[in-house]
């Protein structure tokens, strides 16, 4: 069988939950080919992964390079792009009138048409669109509130679109299954599949995309009005993903309430957990001589190391010998945000108590540096780095979001996000109790392995891939 898995900015140029999640999976399925769709940056990421022989494919698509282009739009496009351009603005623009979903839907299969045959970007940034949307998004704006847009908000914001849909111009692999690992951008390519070859649709949401979108946008450097017209597209096209989808395997059932309200139908999401194989998780036996914290993940804001080292510094004044270890990778484009966090920990004067580690070549050495494991995201889905720790037999504190909940039990201490005391207090009880960190340990590997186990989930998606492929979707299973 033939799939094609599409991911954004993730597998196989990056690491991160994401990315082991994929690789787990296409080795899991030795005899299913893959087809790689990866939404990258500026087009010249080279894979950071060793790619199994089952991967038949790679295909790049540059969200930020140059643009793809079929040659400068030919004579009498305008008269098709027009209507088009103005319909994507009145969805847009109206995102609450009944309608709105379906007819976003009709004007990507009508963009997608145009761009296999012209070239949507430069018919995007012309000044022909400009004039258009300038004097549309004023009349189209209803009694919306908020400020009126002015002529650098309409060019920023047909740059937005532009990017975004670039994938549209690509022709799509055939494949018996399109698997989305990720809702948002990601889903352009799979619905081009769909219309051209009646591809089913699967797709995965690890973390909720729109929500961690909307996160995102609160420090963007765009004015409000391009804010408002690039989320009101991203809401539709993940709304517009959820009614295309022949099947939705959410990870957590967090994840499965948000994309129900989001409006989903419940009869086709199936919830399937992350898993890991517990061969290279064994339980760690002894802690180190001096109270540790550690942390593992990738160096992103949506991790939060700046309320971790807040709730540290709190840690520090109660234990002067504690340490926190950092552990994880900084995506191309991130070094920003880790020199942030290193000045933050010098101005909470902790600079000596914390060590920012990088990428460790055994994720599980990250585990046994520390007495205690924190995750302190604002946002996840069903996440790695805390069922890797509790396999390993490591207690944990970490922050309510996603599917932590879900995944922790009892058998580790969950806090709310963006509280550096609730935090502080959380790891102070761990370290200062070993008996509880013993048995919270315990029970956390015996959780992990009952189920969170790497087999159990790939042999779930090697059975969801068959039934898509057949034409018999399986019912979806229970919303435990």
């Amino acid at each position: 069988m033939d799939v094609t898995l599409v991911s954004e900015g993730t597998y196989p140029h990056s690491f991160g939950g994401v990315s082991v999640w994929c690789d787990q999976l296409v080795r899991g399925l030795p005899d299913y080919r893959f087809h790689l769709v990866s939404l990258v940056g500026g087009g010249s990421e080279q894979p950071a992964w060793q790619l199994p022989g089952n991967i038949a494919s790679l295909t790049s698509i540059a969200l930020w390079g140059a643009s793809p282009g079929r040659g400068r739009p030919r004579r009498g496009a305008w008269p098709r792009f027009e209507p088009l351009l103005w319909e994507l603005m009145d969805c847009l623009l109206t995102v609450h009138l009944d309608g709105a979903a379906r007819r976003f839907g009709e004007v990507m299969r009508g963009l997608f048409d145009f761009a296999q045959r012209q070239n949507l970007s430069d018919a995007l940034r012309c000044e022909r669109s400009i004039r258009l949307v300038s004097s549309a998004w004023p009349r189209l704006r209803r009694e919306a509130a908020g400020p009126v847009p002015s002529m650098l908000d309409v060019t920023v914001a047909l740059q937005l679109l532009e990017h975004s849909l670039r994938p549209l111009s690509y022709c799509p692999a055939r494949a018996q299954v399109v698997h989305c690992v990720t809702n948002g951008l990601a889903v352009l390519p799979a619905l081009a599949a769909k219309w051209t070859h009646g591809t089913p649709i699967l797709l995965t949401e690890h973390g909720i995309y729109l929500r961690e979108r909307y996160l995102g946008y609160r420090r963007s450097p765009y004015r409000w009005p391009v804010k408002v017209l690039h989320l009101a597209f991203l809401r539709l096209l993940c709304a517009l993903a959820y009614t295309e989808s022949a099947t939705i395997a959410a990870g957590n059932v967090y994840n499965r309430q948000w994309e129900q309200h989001l409006g989903a139908d419940p009869g086709i999401i199936r919830t399937v957990y992350n898993g890991v194989d517990p061969a290279e998780f064994p339980a760690i036996g002894g802690e180190p001589d001096i109270p540790t914290v550690s942390w593992a993940g990738r160096i992103d804001p949506i991790k939060d190391l700046e309320t971790l080292l807040r709730a540290f510094s709190m840690i520090h004044r109660d234990l002067p010998e504690a340490r926190l270890r950092i552990f994880g990778g900084t995506p191309k484009g991130g070094e920003g945000y880790l020199e942030r966090c290193r000045r933050l920990a010098a101005e909470l004067g902790i600079g000596a108590a914390v060590s920012f580690e990088g990428r460790v070549e055994r994720i599980r050495d990250a585990y046994a540096a520390g007495h205690v494991v924190m995750l302190s995201s604002i946002s996840e889905g069903f996440p790695y780095t805390l069922i890797e720790a509790m396999t390993c037999g490591k207690a944990c504190v970490a922050t309510e979001v996603g599917g932590v909940s879900e995944a922790l039990g009892d058998t580790g201490l969950v806090v709310a996000p963006r509280d550096p005391a609730a935090m502080a207090q959380a790891c102070l009880t761990l370290l200062r109790d070993p008996a509880l960190r013993q048995r919270l340990g315990a029970a956390a590997r015996s959780r992990a392995l009952e189920s969170f186990t790497v087999d159990r989930a790939i042999g779930t998606f090697g059975e969801i891939y068959t039934g898509l492929a057949s034409g018999r979707p399986l019912l979806a299973g229970p919303a435990r």
